[in-house]
């Protein structure tokens, strides 16, 4: 396992929407996960890795997307904690099908994949997290925990390149609006800026002197107002809509 992990990492650079936060208290059932990848090695040292957190629990396992999906829809994961490439089906295209059996279970990518493509496909497809297997085991904890307490977790240098992604996207690209988007308080502005930055809540918080909780009041609000499901893609709207510009 140590040579799979290599230097702890900051993986809390981004974050997903409006969910209990930092400050949601003490969970009283473990965090239930089911961890997918094609290297059944990789999946042992997983399950040994996380059986030391009690707050932890790896409730199954499955080598490739189809059976991932199968397991998911059995037993109802809180956190899927899957691989993006593997035989038969991967783990982007697996994604949606295991939202549909499983609503309530969040996705985290861990893979050795740093592609661009496989990032933007894998938010499209319903994933909440993005983690390269270069960080440290102790980062895969603290990502299981953050996402299942309703945040987003992204690896820094994957975050980097999707903002140059998003940038150049909007650079290359000259449609015309046509329906108005929605208007967005100045104050949701400045918190959608520093949510693309990579900024988590409690340091949004702390750079515009707010509460955490009215942080997530303010991006719960532009989620609905933009009619979008989490704080990513809210970013890529807001940049292809010309809403928000990253310089």
């Amino acid at each position: 396992m140590a040579d799979t992990f290599g230097p702890v990492r900051d993986a809390n650079d981004a974050d997903d929407i409006a969910g209990t936060g930092a400050d949601s208290g003490f969970r009283r059932e473990p965090i239930r996960v089911l961890v997918v990848d094609d290297h059944a090695l990789f999946r042992r040292g997983l399950e040994i890795v996380l059986a030391q957190e009690e707050d932890i629990q790896v409730i199954g396992e499955a080598g490739d997307g189809s059976e991932a999906v199968d397991k998911a829809a059995d037993l109802l994961p809180d956190i899927v904690l899957m691989d993006v490439r593997m035989p038969k089906r991967g783990g982007i295209e697996a994604c949606t099908s295991i939202k549909e059996v499983a609503p309530s279970a969040k996705i985290i990518m861990l893979t050795i994949s740093d592609e661009e493509a496989d990032l933007y496909d894998a938010i499209k497809a319903g994933a909440t997290g993005y983690l390269l297997k270069e960080i440290s085991t102790d980062e895969v904890a603290t990502a299981i925990r953050a996402v299942a307490d309703g945040q987003s977790q992204i690896s820094p240098s994957m975050a980097s390149k999707l903002l140059t992604e998003f940038k150049s996207m909007i650079q290359r690209t000259d449609e015309r609006r046509l329906v108005p988007a929605p208007r967005l308080t100045e104050r949701e502005l400045e918190v959608l800026k520093l949510v693309a930055t990579g900024m988590n809540n409690r340091d949004i918080a702390k750079e515009l002197f707010i509460s955490e909780n009215t942080v997530k009041n303010h991006v719960r609000n532009i989620l609905e107002k933009l009619q979008l499901h989490s704080r990513m893609e809210a970013v890529v709207y807001a940049m292809r809509e010309k809403i928000l510009e990253i310089r």
